[in-house]
């Protein structure tokens, strides 16, 4: 009887370990950043239509910016080239990689391809002007990913580039694209 209980108090603590790792694993729409946007105003983000790609050399970045159906509607129409602005519920996502080189053919004969490598962060903007009257109708957000733990986390003044943590981190960077209603990248022709 003696060991039955311990028997049983093993496999209790099995099963509640087990769980607790279970429940461990990060669900990014969980986040948010303080007095700013949560992950899960941006769920499906990974199957939004591509709006095109960005590579920074001076952050050592490639970027895929997707946008959501309401955006890439109105970038169709011709915003913002057109002088009109997004829409509210505009909603953009930039995914973040290291570049990695690859010279396995078939893709490079001669020279090495530069293709998406590690994953580094997922930034988000959304148009809501009565949620952003203080951004020109825009929120930002901008999440660290964490390759050792495969988890997400808001990003810091430790980040690169460092942020608050409020809705606002964007914004003085993209005052430079005010001609475009706040919005660096154009839909790339395809």
């Amino acid at each position: 009887m003696h060991k039955n209980i311990q028997l049983t108090v093993f496999v209790g603590l099995f099963l509640s370990a087990v769980a607790t790792l279970v429940l461990a694993a990060q669900d990014k729409y969980t986040l948010q950043i303080p007095n700013g946007l949560a992950f899960s105003e941006f769920k499906g983000y990974e199957d939004w239509q591509a709006v095109g790609p960005s590579q920074t050399d001076a952050q050592n970045v490639i970027r895929l910016i997707l946008a959501n159906p309401v955006m890439i509607d109105a970038y169709k129409e011709g915003v913002p080239a057109n002088g009109k602005p997004f829409p509210e519920a505009s909603k953009i996502a930039k995914i973040e990689w290291r570049p990695k080189k690859i010279a396995d053919p078939p893709f490079s004969a001669h020279t090495p391809d530069t293709v998406a490598g590690d994953l580094i962060e997922v930034e988000f903007i959304e148009k809501d002007s009565k949620r952003f009257p203080d951004t020109h109708g825009w929120g930002y957000g901008m999440f660290d990913y964490d390759a050792a733990s495969a988890t997400f986390t808001p990003a810091t003044l430790a980040s690169k580039p460092p942020q608050g943590h409020d809705a606002k981190c964007g914004a003085a960077c993209h005052t430079l694209a005010a001609r475009r209603d706040y919005i660096f990248t154009a839909y790339a022709r395809r």
